[in-house]
């Protein structure tokens, strides 16, 4: 008798059931949205905001069919596309009244149209890439050459203080091009020099030359250095460029290195070429300064700080004590009265000088500065309470959810080497939407062809290998989207490769238990030897297949990436639905039957006797 026990029934139906759940997010397409995002580090998007643009909203006499907050972003849900623009330049008024001083960026998005009770239990759609939804395309050059100069300034500062600290005087450190050039007096100082910034420094070669009666050390850096920072830079820019592109609200953008010095930078759904590129170039540094004192501006900088909701002016003096490049990392913690804090670890250099200031201005009060789009706003002010070093934390009247937002402010930084863009483009929806068209057609065509020859061939059988490369469809989609995977042209001809791997296992299985009943094997025993014999075949054909989709996942990028993770999924999924699907519906069908004459498989040929 061919029959599962209840609880592998039960087990596959459940997995049927919820691949059906996991797959309906994808039929409902998309409804209009407008996103509001944060245009500056220091700018809250939280429940006041909301409740500012509802009234917005309400007042111009437009209808919201909801909203979505993260802690990023909030999207507001529209009828329709002329609802979503009305909507869109209200609370653009509402919210940046000024211009050119813009606090929250406003964008026009989509948000899925599935029902809530769907989204509550984490059933969304997945993701579709740039040459299906549409969007801007952007390529970058990295001047990996500024990222050298940038460090080399840096190098100058330390070798600075490391020359003053050893008590080796010299005529000043200055950068040429890419070279830090040491003036010193004679030949004996140049060699300690060179002897004390060798024993700190092993990133650095050095010359020797003499000009006039000064004695010129010439230290550049290494090649495993300068390769070492111009890596370094190409991750930090990337890293950078997905925490700005994070505030439009793009679903999988795409932001990866390209050759040695490029980077490619995709966002599927944007439309606003100048608003993203705006958003891409921007550019934020830290600057550590001491609070001016009394009531003379003089040599002063004033910078708002947001207080309780409110700019309250701090002026600060004009020197910088530290720049963002010192900071090397920061944390949200609690300081020893279980009070939130931000702890916060500077380099070797920030560090010597961090405690050189702090010594002597102890019971003063420092400001760090953040500086976006040529603008500063002061993000912490607190009074120094002692001596420290390297290691120290902020503390003040802060709760846990600001010592967060000010730990990611501090960890954010700048650029680590400037960037320009030579290459852009946009893609619009209509092409998406016809790519997805055409995408769709080939594979639901390819389905039906496959559907009628099996259906003609092996009768029932081919109906039940139908049933079950159906399901092998819905488990597929149903686990992209539970992945939140992107979905592009090649993932769709990886889904069409899939549908004929998945076939190929139940002409497998369908053979082989059409060769026991030619060998005289009963109906039942043959369904039971054709389904058990041809697993291992199966399972030897798909494991190497599998293998080489792993290879193309772990060593390939963009195009053949999304192609392999369709791939791979899809392998599985194929096992699953041909072997144990297909097996549950053949026992429905046959397994309760004790006395079964013949199987609807279409032909059984037998070899003529001789």
């Amino acid at each position: 008798m061919n029959r599962y026990p209840l609880w592998k029934n039960l087990m596959i139906g459940i997995v049927l059931i919820l691949g059906l759940l996991y797959t309906l997010p994808n039929f409902y397409g998309e409804v209009p949205a407008v996103q509001v995002s944060a245009a500056r580090s220091t700018v809250k998007v939280d429940g006041a905001l909301e409740a500012k643009i509802l009234e917005t909203l309400a007042a111009a006499k437009i209808t919201v069919n909801g909203t979505v907050r993260d802690p990023s972003s909030l999207r507001v849900r529209l009828a329709d596309v002329e609802t979503q623009q009305k909507a869109k330049d209200a609370i653009e008024h509402a919210l940046n009244p000024d211009p050119e001083n813009s606090n929250y960026v406003v964008a026009l998005n989509l948000l899925s149209a599935s029902p809530q009770w769907l989204s509550s239990i984490g059933a969304l759609p997945m993701y579709l890439g740039l040459d299906l939804r549409g969007g801007v395309h952007f390529l970058l050059q990295v001047d990996m050459k500024g990222a050298v100069t940038k460090q080399m300034d840096v190098a100058a500062g330390d070798l600075r203080t490391l020359l003053r600290d050893k008590n080796v005087r010299h005529g000043g450190i200055t950068r040429e091009d890419e070279k830090l050039v040491i003036r010193l007096r004679d030949d004996a100082t140049r060699a300690q020099a060179k002897d004390v910034i060798r024993a700190s420094r092993n990133d650095l070669e050095y010359t020797e030359r003499s000009e006039g009666d000064d004695r010129l050390l010439i230290a550049t850096l290494s090649l495993p250095a300068r390769k070492t920072i111009q890596d370094e830079a190409l991750k930090q820019n990337i890293i950078t460029l997905h925490n700005r592109v994070n505030e439009l609200g793009v679903a999988e953008p795409i932001i990866q290195q390209q050759g040695l010095d490029r980077i490619v930078v995709q966002l599927p759904g944007v439309q606003d070429v100048s608003k993203a590129k705006d958003l891409i170039g921007r550019t934020a540094t830290l600057q550590v300064r001491m609070v001016a004192e009394g009531s003379s501006t003089l040599g002063t900088d004033t910078f708002p700080e947001n207080r309780n909701g409110q700019p309250v002016p701090v002026a600060v003096k004009k020197q910088v004590v530290l720049t963002g490049d010192r900071f090397v990392s920061a944390q949200a913690t609690f300081d020893n009265n279980q009070r939130p804090a931000v702890s916060v670890r500077l380099d070797a250099a920030g560090g010597r000088t961090m405690r050189d200031v702090t010594r002597e201005f102890i019971h003063k009060q420092m400001a760090i500065i953040l500086f976006e789009k040529g603008k500063g706003e002061a993000i912490s002010v607190a009074t120094i309470q002692g001596e420290f070093g390297n290691q120290f934390q902020i503390t003040g009247n802060f709760s846990s959810e600001e010592t967060n937002r000010l730990a990611i402010l501090i960890r954010s930084g700048s650029l680590a080497a400037p960037m320009d863009i030579i290459e852009e483009r946009t893609i619009g929806p209509s092409l998406g939407a016809e790519n997805i068209e055409k995408g769709f057609h080939s594979t639901l065509w390819g389905f039906v062809a496959i559907a009628t020859f099996m259906c003609v061939y092996y009768v029932l059988f081919g109906v039940i290998s139908t049933i079950a490369l159906g399901a092998n469809v819905l488990l597929l989609i149903s686990l992209l989207s539970l992945l939140q995977a992107t979905l592009t042209l090649p993932g769709i001809a990886a889904i069409a490769l899939a549908l004929g791997m998945a076939i190929d296992s139940n002409v497998l299985i369908n053979e082989r238990i059409r060769e026991e009943l030619r060998n005289g094997s009963t109906p039942q025993a043959a369904i039971t030897a054709g389904y058990d014999r041809a697993f291992d075949t199966i399972l030897d054909s798909n494991v190497t297949t599998l293998i080489v989709g792993i290879m193309l996942l772990a060593f390939g990028s963009g195009p053949v990436r999304s192609f392999a993770i369709v791939h791979c999924l899809g392998i599985l999924t194929s096992m699953f639905s041909a072997v144990f699907v297909s097996r549950m519906i053949t026992n429905f069908v046959y397994g309760h039957r004790r006395k079964l004459e013949k199987l609807a498989i279409g032909q059984i040929w037998k070899a003529s006797a001789e």
